[in-house]
């Protein structure tokens, strides 16, 4: 018997097998991925003082969201990276939505994507000397759904198994609706890590990418050492590559040695400013760590990465010196 939410391998049509990862890094000594979503529709005037965070936009003023995928295409990014990260089926009910709704906002988040990776790659100028763009689903979290600012934390006191039944519905919901790959980013923890890997042996042919946030130069923010996290979940064949996100990046060059002590797969990173979020006020305190972020990727690069972009506090102006110098 399928489990509800398993679907059966003839179900992926042309996206069984593909690895846009491996389809980019072949040609290319760098991917671009993209830059914040949720903080840079802050800085254009959209108020996410909300448990929905990113996905508050999703459901008010989604051709926002989509202009902002465009922005980043437009800046050099090799994908997008869905505003699915805080949007879930049981997130979009508390707020009053049914569960069908919610699964079409899921699926939206999605086709905004696509819509402006398509619209951009229509145009003939934008695809000279680079790969057409491929568009990552977001699935955050746990520690995200409950808004208390647990991703960087931890420690849920739930079983793998309680994960997996979470995290399983929306997975579907954004691989039906076209996602090319599935981001599972701001993981801090290993079990959560296992139960997301263990989760894609029941979407056969779908690739993801398994990032955590970590909370100095060698550990996760639970706790475990980033190596060891790693040597758990990359022998799957599904897992594209591993990495760090939304973490300082001045712990980055370090994470990068760790991360290549476990693994030969590409090593992604895509850390915030630097500066420090309040789950309570909702908000960002203090200074970016460096006056370009964008020039000092040039260091995570030769340290080893081979997919940079930016995660929250950054913009589309970092990603365009990213591409740049990664392109010249």
């Amino acid at each position: 018997m399928i489990h509800p939410f398993k679907l059966p391998v003839k179900s992926y049509g042309i996206l069984a097998g593909m690895n846009p990862v491996a389809s980019i890094l072949d040609r290319y000594p760098v991917l671009v991925i993209d830059g914040a979503l949720a903080t840079e529709l802050e800085r254009r005037g959209y108020n996410l003082k909300d448990e929905l965070w990113s996905a508050k936009v999703l459901l008010e003023e989604p051709q926002a969201i989509k202009q902002l995928h465009y922005d980043y295409f437009k800046a050099g990014a090799d994908c997008a990276i869905t505003a699915s990260y805080q949007a879930t089926i049981e997130g979009f009910m508390k707020r009053g939505l049914s569960r069908e709704q919610a699964w079409s906002l899921l699926q939206k988040s999605v086709h905004l994507a696509i819509e402006a990776r398509d619209e951009f790659w229509a145009e003939e100028a934008n695809r000279v000397g680079r790969a057409k763009p491929f568009v990552a689903a977001s699935v955050g979290p746990y520690g995200a759904y409950l808004a208390d600012g647990s991703e960087y934390r931890g420690n849920y006191g739930l079983s793998e198994e309680q994960l997996m039944d979470f995290h399983r519905p929306r997975m579907r919901a954004l691989i039906e609706a076209g996602a090319e790959l599935l981001a599972c980013e701001t993981i801090p923890t290993p079990l959560e890590a296992r139960a997301l890997v263990k989760l894609l042996d029941e979407f056969p042919g779908i690739h993801a990418w398994i990032s955590f946030s970590c909370r100095d130069e060698a550990h996760v923010c639970e706790g475990e050492s980033l190596e060891v996290c790693i040597r758990q979940i990359e022998a799957s064949p599904q897992v594209a590559a591993v990495g760090i996100n939304c973490t300082s990046p001045r712990f980055i060059p370090s994470l990068i040695r760790e991360a290549k002590k476990a693994t030969n797969k590409p090593i992604l990173v895509y850390p915030n400013s630097g500066e420090t979020y309040d789950a309570a006020q909702n908000d960002w305190d203090g200074q970016p760590v460096y006056a370009s972020f964008g020039e000092e990727a040039k260091v995570w690069h030769e340290a080893g990465a081979r997919m940079i972009g930016g995660c929250c506090r950054t913009s589309p102006q970092d990603i365009q010196v990213i591409a740049d110098w990664a392109r010249s």
